[in-house]
């Protein structure tokens, strides 16, 4: 009789019980949805779709990594300021989060909010929303662009294929983690799924990326196969990562490019132009080339050049540098991630050595096209060009080995100078009609070839427009240079002048000039006039002057932790040591014991920091107080 109850007991409330069950479970998401909504993202628990890794979660303090607010430069910072001032949460991502940690200078920073882009629009004058697939809102703030990206945007391209069974969350963890996280799994590789809260100074990895960052490999989010078929641009951002950051691939990578390298041809024509030109302007072009040719992908993008590489490695020894990848490697040692060169000089460098290939020069007349394009003077180009053509290094097949040159008069070395000019202004056709290409290619190597052209005509129309004043009348150049440091501001809007200089310089490193270049330089310092000293001097004292008012601005909109936690609240013990520190500061220590001194110190203070004037107010009231 007992266990007939026992069982009838078990029976009535193990249904009751799975419906308790069942109700709680379907309560709290329901309200884990309802939050997230809110931040702007949509989760459905889907436990076919894989479980949540959270022992790769960690968050850890920025300041082991030497990271703090002072790296962050003025204008993302005023970005993230204004979308929290509004409510919204606002992180930095990606890239810029992985360079610092490697103490690299990022090349850009990428913020991330929890807004809308259309409400990240409404709080800056100057904002516009570009892009289709993956759309962002471009925040120009003074004479800078800060890309802001939403939540919300990848949730919705996410939509509901990618669903993860949500488990009982750890202690530690809250739902801001989850929509991080997710997020997170939306992007290519592990050490771009970063995120640093500079308010906080916390860095987020959901992926175990800092793992990835110190073994120096490239790992995908998902398998890499599936995420190359997803987005083939990621193999040349593969690349470009490894090529710049000096990584390995992982097995799984090498596997997947090696079978999927010809998928790039599928991608856009425009998002090749600029996945290539990320590749050779920003300092990494020499390993960025080694790795194409490695996988087999510089004969899909450019065809000539990689027939010309392979040609040259039979005919050559090992340890003989082709004149292609030295001129490459020395474009490198001018720019960086942080100053990088437009995408017309390196087209021009690709124009430039396709013309001596097809025609090879004479090493003077070689010499002074560079010079020229350097000093910017045909006079000083012609000197330079005579008295180091007997050091200059000579490169086969594009300069010839005659040695008519060393007799040319000037207007018959002008005339040839002129010819290289224009030969150079018109052999970029090559790379932009699909039949010459393939034509010029199969000389080279005997073989067919699929001559993708993705550089375009405007383009290659740039990028030869500073050869212009050669053509016209070169015996005539005399444009004055202030000085023979590059321009970077100037070199990377692709500006005619500079962009001569630059090629100037690159190659005559490559002839090997590269230490004449230098005593030059020096020389040229030294024998400036003095009105043009006087001048450098009062340039670079308003620049000092300005850069140390920009500082002071930057440490008080950045401010110590202490001005933060003020703001935010967050600490009282912060507050009372802020209160001191300010009021020392507008009272003087004299009167410090002073009772009554106290108390007006905590009246005004009480009035200007804790009045009710609102969260801008009290910020511009905190930095005055500084001044």
């Amino acid at each position: 009789m007992a266990a007939i109850c026992q069982r009838n007991r078990r029976n009535f409330f193990l249904p009751q019980l799975k419906i308790l069950i069942s109700t709680t479970t379907t309560t709290t998401h329901q309200k884990f949805n309802q939050t997230l909504a809110g931040g702007g993202i949509q989760l459905e628990s889907k436990s076919e779709q894989g479980q949540i890794e959270f022992t790769k979660w960690r968050k850890l303090d920025a300041r082991s990594f030497g990271i703090t607010g002072s790296v962050i430069p003025l204008s993302p910072w005023l970005v993230m300021r204004r979308l929290r001032a509004k409510g919204f949460e606002a992180y930095l991502v990606g890239g810029c989060v992985r360079d610092l940690i490697l103490h690299r200078i990022p090349k850009d920073f990428d913020v991330i909010t929890t807004a809308g882009l259309h409400q990240i629009k409404k709080q800056f004058n100057r904002a516009i929303i570009v892009g289709r697939r993956f759309p962002i809102c471009m925040v120009s703030i003074r004479d800078t662009v800060v890309e802001v990206s939403s939540f919300d945007t990848g949730s919705e391209q996410v939509g509901e294929n990618n669903n993860y069974s949500v488990p009982r969350m750890p202690r530690q963890y809250d739902e801001k983690d989850l929509f991080r996280w997710r997020n997170s799994m939306h992007r290519d590789f592990t050490i771009n799924s970063l995120f640093y809260d500079p308010f906080k100074n916390i860095i987020y990895d959901y992926a175990n990326a800092m793992a990835d960052l110190k073994s120096l490999k490239l790992q995908t989010l998902i398998p890499a196969h599936s995420s190359f078929e997803e987005d083939s641009a990621r193999i040349l951002r593969g690349m470009r990562f490894a090529a710049r950051l000096n990584f390995t691939f992982s097995e799984e990578i090498d596997t997947a490019i090696r079978k999927l390298s010809q998928s790039i041809q599928n991608i856009n024509t425009s998002r090749l132009m600029v996945e290539v030109s990320y590749m050779l302007s920003y300092g990494a072009a020499v390993p960025s080339l080694n790795l194409l040719q490695r996988y087999n992908l510089l004969q899909v993008l450019l065809p000539f050049h990689a027939a010309y590489l392979a040609q040259q490695a039979i005919k050559q020894s090992s340890e003989t540098i082709q004149m292609l990848m030295k001129l490459f490697s020395s474009l490198d040692k001018l720019v960086s991630c942080n100053r990088p060169t437009h995408d017309s000089v390196w087209v021009a460098i690709l124009a430039f050595h396709l013309t001596l290939v097809n025609n090879p020069q004479d090493m003077l007349v070689v010499l002074t096209f560079a010079s020229v394009l350097y000093h910017g003077k045909w006079e000083s180009g012609v000197e330079f060009a005579k008295r180091h053509v007997k050091a200059a290094i000579s490169y086969l097949p594009e300069i010839s080995d005659s040695d008519g040159g060393f007799i040319l008069e000037d207007a018959v070395l002008g005339e040839r100078v002129k010819n290289l000019a224009v030969q150079v202004q018109t052999s970029p056709h090559m790379l932009i009609d699909a039949n010459s290409l393939h034509e010029m290619t199969s000389k080279l190597s005997g073989a067919t070839s699929s001559c993708l052209v993705f550089i375009s005509k405007n383009m290659v129309k740039n990028a030869v427009a500073f050869l212009d004043i050669l053509v016209n009348d070169v015996t005539s150049l005399n444009t004055k240079r202030e000085s023979l440091q590059i321009d970077y501001r100037s070199i990377v809007k692709g500006h005619a002048r500079e962009t001569r200089y630059v090629l100037g310089a690159i190659i005559l490193d490559t002839l090997g000039l590269g230490d004449s270049l230098a005593v030059l330089r020096t020389n040229r310092n030294r024998n400036e006039c003095p009105e043009m000293v006087d001048k450098k001097r009062t340039e670079n004292s308003k620049m000092r002057q300005r850069d140390h008012k920009m500082s002071i601005a930057r440490e008080k909109l950045q401010g110590k932790d202490m001005i933060r936690k003020e703001i935010a609240g967050e600490d009282r013990v912060s507050q009372h040591v802020f209160r001191n520190t300010i009021s020392r500061k507008r009272y003087g220590d004299k009167d410090e014991d002073s009772g009554e001194a106290r108390g007006r110190r905590k009246r005004d203070l009480d009035s200007d920091i804790l009045g009710s004037k609102g969260k801008v107010e009290e910020k511009v009231t905190l930095y005055s107080l500084f001044k």
